[in-house]
């Protein structure tokens, strides 16, 4: 068995050992949390773990009320420019925790005065050893270039990090359930494998998802850009409907991501538009009406409450991106020109 596919099907047991292992963890940092001052919350990551930073972003400020940004670390690597930290809780964001600009924001938070947190899988990396807390993934050792366990581990970071500090046993527990849903999620791996035939010779498309699947939109184009390297888009559907839905056309593949939610009617919205154009619709959906307007229907779990979506939604855009990339006759556990660490500065 591949690597890569290995990795997808670990998840369930991944984020059970997760839950198991850094609930504690996370509660006590969160309580060091609040004996501070925070005035905001800045995130800093690269690639995959940018778009778990886009969760984050919404997760944080939806349950904790705190204004979250996106750290740019070439203000800090480059230009020499750093914006003032010291009333933050900045946020490092790395699998490996070896990407030299992700240390060096948190280093600078740190030198400003700012509380400073590791999101990362191995707790003796460098930037677990700058930051004043450390979440450590619990995912064991990711072999295939392109990220999937530590991506839902880092969300699921983001979830136990935000209940904890909203400090609500009742979101707490909801957590528990995610696992289960993941490994339901997992089950549609044989429907997949057998649609991606279709789409053997596709060279673009676009993935479509707002909210909290705003970052499951980026994270499936991601994939599929690094398996089978397509040039696939990720949008907002919302942004997606201000000048990019003119590429869309017969045949045009849109992958829409459409949980219960209170993002649902606005994506079955732009599905419809869509479907006008003659765009072929590859849905992730528990919801019949969006399903029903696809050409690949991939019914999803019973809902969970919508925050926690994107870790079951991203599975079958992982395995889409298995299973094509096979098909095509490409090797997803090394994809070409890449290394599984990416130093950037």
């Amino acid at each position: 068995m591949l690597f890569f596919e290995q990795e997808i099907l670990e998840q369930p047991d991944v984020l059970t050992r997760l839950l198991q292992r850094q609930t504690g963890n996370v509660q006590r940092i969160a309580a060091a949390i609040r004996q501070r001052d925070i005035q905001h919350v800045v995130i800093a990551a690269r690639g995959t773990s940018d778009n778990a930073a886009t969760y984050g972003r919404y997760v944080l400020e939806s349950h904790c009320g705190v204004v979250v940004s996106l750290a740019a670390p070439s203000l800090f690597t480059l230009y020499r420019r750093p914006p003032r930290l010291d009333s933050a809780l900045v946020i490092g964001v790395s699998q490996s925790g070896q990407g030299q600009d992700i240390i060096e924001v948190i280093s600078e938070a740190k030198r400003q005065g700012a509380a400073t947190l590791a999101i990362t899988n191995f707790g003796d990396s460098p930037l677990a050893a700058v930051a004043d807390h450390v979440i450590t993934l619990e995912a064991g050792v990711e072999c295939a270039v392109a990220a999937t366990k530590t991506y839902t581990a880092q969300l699921m970071a983001f979830a136990l990090l935000a209940t904890a500090w909203e400090a609500d046993d009742e979101h707490l527990g909801l957590l528990q359930h995610v696992p289960d849903m993941v490994g339901e999620a997992l089950g549609l791996k044989d429907t997949i494998r057998q649609a991606v035939e279709r789409y053997r010779y596709m060279e673009h498309g676009v993935v479509l998802g707002r909210g909290y699947n705003y970052a499951t939109a980026f994270e499936i184009a991601l994939k599929l850009k690094e398996t089978s390297y397509l040039v696939i888009e990720p949008y907002s559907t919302a942004d997606f409907r201000h000048g990019p839905i003119a590429m869309a056309e017969e045949g045009f593949p849109a992958f829409l991501i459409g949980p219960t939610g209170a993002v649902f009617d606005d994506v079955l919205a732009a599905g419809n538009e869509l479907i006008a154009k003659g765009a072929e619709v590859i849905a992730f959906s528990d919801q019949d009406e969006l399903l029903a307007l696809a050409r690949v229907p991939l019914r999803m779990p019973a809902p969970l409450p919508e925050w926690l979506s994107p870790m079951p939604y991203v599975v079958p855009g992982q395995l889409f991106a298995l299973y094509l990339a096979l098909t095509r006759g490409y090797n997803p556990d090394q994809p070409r020109g890449l290394s599984k660490v990416t130093v950037t500065r």
